[in-house]
């Protein structure tokens, strides 16, 4: 088993990211931050998402994040599959807020039921060999289309296509230069077919 610790953004200014983390979200050791000043541009393959109990904590979140300075890509709203919306945060990092429920059942609250990092496969079948291979286990699968690996610990892992991921996220589906992220976990340090950087946990550190 694969126990995912922390998820590690990279941004130009990490006391300024980690700020608006802190008061959009408040992941905690769950998420951190650190600086790098590595060329990205455009789409940098990933999404990361909070799962909600209700539309009003959607909202909360959402609301907290525009306030703090984040870009709204997909506005909150009701679809087939629930409610939800996508914002990008001053560091670039696009990050989604939903909820499979479409009514709320009591007052809002700022808790969140699950965080999600869902990487964009060029390849989805061979990304999933791949971390097979580094010893997670396949929760959820739907072809060569979506995967979800379970038993990741604080953050779960899921894979989507590319350009479906990016569609989903409201973006151009062109990026290039590097992902600004790194994943801390007990798998071991390695690189995915699509680049994404996986290190040991000891070395996710805040700046």
């Amino acid at each position: 088993m694969a126990n995912i610790e922390t998820i590690t953004l990279e941004a130009a200014d990490a006391s300024a990211a980690q700020e608006f983390y802190s008061t959009a979200f408040g992941l905690g050791t769950q998420l951190r931050v650190r600086e790098s000043q590595a060329p990205t541009d455009g789409f940098r393959g990933f999404t990361l998402s909070l799962t909600v109990a209700q539309p009003g904590n959607v909202d909360l979140y959402l609301d907290a994040a525009l306030a703090a300075g984040a870009t709204s890509l997909k506005p909150a709203a009701k679809s087939l599959w629930g409610y939800g919306g996508v914002v990008q945060a001053p560091d670039g990092a696009i990050w989604k807020v939903a909820t499979s429920s479409k009514k709320d059942t009591g007052p809002a609250v700022a808790e969140f039921e699950s965080f999600v990092l869902l990487l964009g496969a060029s390849d989805v079948g061979a990304s999933k060999r791949f971390y097979m291979d580094h010893g997670l286990t396949v929760a959820k699968s739907f072809g060569k289309m979506y995967v979800e690996f379970g038993d990741t610990g604080p953050v779960k892992l899921a894979l989507y296509g590319r350009r479906a991921l990016a569609k989903d996220a409201g973006v151009a589906p062109e990026g290039t230069g590097s992902h600004r992220l790194a994943v801390a976990s007990s798998a071991g340090v390695f690189s995915d077919p699509d680049g994404f950087a996986w290190e040991a946990a000891s070395l996710a550190v805040n700046p």
